[in-house]
């Protein structure tokens, strides 16, 4: 009996009635007989702080106001919840772990009372935590540099001696290091040991890479439902001639489409920028026209977190030839641009909470054989959210508009343009083929607006990555918005979330067209 009430006890049955009898027979039997009665619930939670932590909290510094907010935030054990040992452990662990993420790596457990009362069932909680100091960056220390700078590990750090070394703090600059394209593999700590006596919490921070090759190829064979099949040639080299310079090379021809992109980016400067050098030459063919695009980019990059940025100076050239005959039309734009990508999502290959938007702007001079020259600006934004519904169901809506602004009589590059239809845009229609169209043929237009909502869920349990959906598509691009009129696509598809991000196959009907049409797709456009 004792040990079963012990039991209960850990789980909050504090008033359990046990009864042990004998039964008379062979093989004797004991029957344990138990009530386990009321269980008791936490009433409240107290949490305490001293140390370092609660000397900057009684001077206002807004950090460790943070700090102690989140301490009170979101615990296994909060009042109104039953009284278990298990989530009392479990609870204190929890408040030591973000006591290390704020950078107090010494963090103890002060003291720690439950005190339970049988009669009222409640029990109110106490712990006091010892922060001990907060420690601040001292020395970078880096291990693996073979062919790479120093500098450039120095200007991913993001922060500088004296600065907190919080988990946060860290796992950003372990993420830059990562996604930076010179680094195989990344980690980044720090030893509190390392730190001085008395008041110096300076301790030294440790990264530890693996380069990447200096040279990369790849060959690829691929099908796109856009633009057929296709064959592409990558090459990448992280440190031509001994500069710090990732030069990036891909040479991609398909049934459809033919290009060559040649880029070149400087390794990490201050402030995360990158600059850029960029060259790209474009054949694309559709069942109207042929569009060849030939630019020159000349810019910075800045990848943050959350927000990517891109300004760029920007040469452009482009020629659409009408499939049969006419007169092909050439034109030629010298503009100032910028792109942001501003993330906030759960996963960035596979997201069901949260949301992306993209958002481009630019202004210039251009001039064609077709039409007056004269000055422009471009406007385009994407956003995309994603929401999970519950029982299982996710929802995920898009919706993107653009706009080339001005005078009627001035022709800007075709590219320059828009045209709605295909994967990413309004299923059911063929790739870019939702556009004005000039004596038969398509040609790109000056608005656009498209928009999609889907529901998704796992088609059967034993099967979570594999989902069905439903979809509704619609939009287009126009001359202006005075012809605009929105073309309707529905379907149902399958997704595979793989570890490359999602594997779309769509079977979507064209409103318009009134057949089906199948799509597939890899990835997340953002």
């Amino acid at each position: 009996p004792a040990q079963a009430r012990e039991l209960l006890q850990t789980e909050g049955y504090f008033e359990p009635h046990v009864t042990v009898r004998r039964e008379a027979g062979t093989p004797q039997r004991v029957r344990v007989e138990v009530t386990p009665g009321a269980r008791v619930s936490v009433a409240a939670l107290d949490i305490e702080v001293e140390g370092e932590l609660q000397g900057r909290l009684a001077a206002g510094d807004a950090d460790a106001r943070a700090l102690v907010a989140a301490l009170k935030a979101g615990t296994a054990l909060r009042p109104g919840l039953p009284m278990r040992n298990p989530d009392w452990a479990e609870t204190k662990q929890q408040l030591l772990a973000r006591l290390y993420a704020g950078g107090y790596a010494t963090a103890t457990i002060g003291a720690s009372l439950a005190d339970v009362d049988v009669a009222t069932r409640l029990a109110r909680l106490q712990v006091r935590l010892a922060s001990g100091p907060l420690f601040h960056a001292g020395e970078l220390h880096v291990e693996g540099l073979v062919h790479h700078d120093l500098a450039s590990v120095r200007n991913l750090a993001g922060f500088g001696p004296g600065a907190p070394l919080t988990e946060a703090r860290l796992l950003d600059f372990q993420e830059r290091l990562q996604k930076s394209g010179l680094f195989e593999a990344a980690a980044v700590s720090f030893d509190p040991a390392t730190a001085g006596s008395g008041q110096d919490t300076r301790a030294e921070v440790n990264v530890r890479l693996r380069e990447l090759p200096l040279q990369q190829a790849t060959v690829g064979v691929g099908y796109s439902a856009n633009t057929g099949q296709r064959v592409s040639i990558e090459h990448t080299h992280r440190r031509p001639f001994d500069w710090p310079v990732i030069a990036h090379d891909k040479i991609e021809w398909g049934r459809d489409q033919q290009a060559w992109t040649g880029d070149f980016y400087s390794h990490p400067q201050p402030g995360f920028y990158r600059n850029l050098l960029g060259v790209q030459i474009d054949r694309l063919r559709s069942t109207t026209d042929i569009v060849l695009s030939q630019r020159l980019r000349l810019g910075r990059t800045q990848d943050t977190v959350h927000i990517d940025r891109l300004y760029f100076a920007e040469l452009l050239r482009s020629r659409q030839s009408p499939v049969g005959d006419g007169s092909a039309v050439d034109a030629t734009a010298l503009s100032g641009n910028v792109h942001l990508v501003w993330r906030q999502l759960d996963s960035v290959l596979l997201p069901t909470r949260g949301f992306s938007l993209s958002l481009q702007g630019g202004a210039g001079q251009a001039q064609s054989n077709a039409g007056q020259g004269g000055p422009f600006s471009r406007v385009y934004g994407r956003l995309t959210g994603y929401l999970p519904l519950g029982a299982q169901w996710y929802g995920q809506a898009r919706v993107e508009a653009g706009e080339v602004i001005k005078r009627d009589a001035v022709v800007v590059p075709d590219a320059l343009g828009f045209r709605a239809g295909g994967d990413a845009s309004v299923r059911g229609y063929g790739y870019r083929t939702l556009a004005p169209r000039d004596g038969g043929n398509v040609v790109s237009g000056d608005v656009l607006l498209t928009g999609s909502v889907e529901l998704a869920r796992p088609i059967v349990a034993s099967l979570p990555s594999v989902w069905g959906a439903v979809f509704i598509d619609a939009g287009r691009a126009a001359q202006r918005w005075s012809d605009y009129s929105a073309a309707l696509g529905w379907g149902v598809g399958v997704r595979w979330r793989s570890p490359i991000g999602p594997l779309r196959v769509d079977l979507a009907y064209g409103d318009e067209l009134r057949r089906l049409r199948l799509h597939f797709s890899v990835g997340i456009t953002f």
